[in-house]
């Protein structure tokens, strides 16, 4: 079960053109993006400790993105 809540998630669908999103679809792509965020935060994480630093910034996110070709 993915962390990410279900109602941005219909709004992100609706913006795009939807009429009406089921209750599978906001399911999935909850899931999909937050396995697609862990990815960037782990990515991100092993970024921050090459430079010495304990604190993930906007820099390593941008870098991860990136790197992952997201």
């Amino acid at each position: 079960m993915s962390e990410i809540p279900k109602a941005p998630i219909a709004r992100i669908i609706k913006d795009t053109g939807a009429e009406r999103v089921s209750e599978d679809a906001k399911v999935e792509l909850a899931e999909s993006l937050d396995e697609i965020a862990r990815k960037i935060a782990v990515k991100a994480n092993e970024a921050a400790k090459l430079a010495k630093r304990k604190t993930v910034k906007a820099d390593d996110i941008k870098f991860a993105v990136k790197e992952l070709n997201l």
